[in-house]
C-alpha cells in the first residue's frame, strides 16, 4: 500500500499566514491577552493558554474548511462568509449584539 507525501506549498502558507497575521492584528484577541497578562502578571502562562485556544479553533476552522470544500464551491464559501462577516457589523452598528 502506497502513500503519497504532500510537500509543503510555502506559496499557501505565506498566504496563509499573511492573511491571518495582518487580520489579527490588534483585534480582541489581542486585547484579551493584554488584559489577563496584565491583570495575572503571569505572561507566559497566558501566552501559552491563548496559543491553545487558536490552536484549537484553527483545526476546528480548518476541518470545517476541508469538508465543505468537498461539497461546496470556494466561492460561495467565500461570499457566504463575506455576507455574514457584513451581517455582524451591521447588528453590531444598530445594537443587536
Amino acid at each position: 500500500m502506497s502513500r503519497k507525501v504532500e510537500s509543503m506549498d510555502w506559496k499557501v502558507f505565506l498566504a496563509t499566514f499573511t492573511a491571518v497575521f495582518v487580520a489579527e492584528l490588534a483585534d480582541k484577541t489581542q486585547l484579551v491577552g493584554i488584559g489577563m497578562s496584565a491583570k495575572s502578571g503571569r505572561p507566559l502562562t497566558v501566552l501559552l493558554g491563548s496559543t491553545c485556544a487558536y490552536i484549537v479553533i484553527t483545526a476546528i476552522s480548518v476541518v470545517v474548511g476541508a469538508v465543505l470544500g468537498k461539497y461546496i464551491r470556494p466561492e460561495i464559501i467565500r461570499y457566504s462568509g463575506a455576507g455574514l462577516f457584513i451581517i455582524i457589523g451591521v447588528l453590531i452598528l444598530i445594537g443587536k449584539i
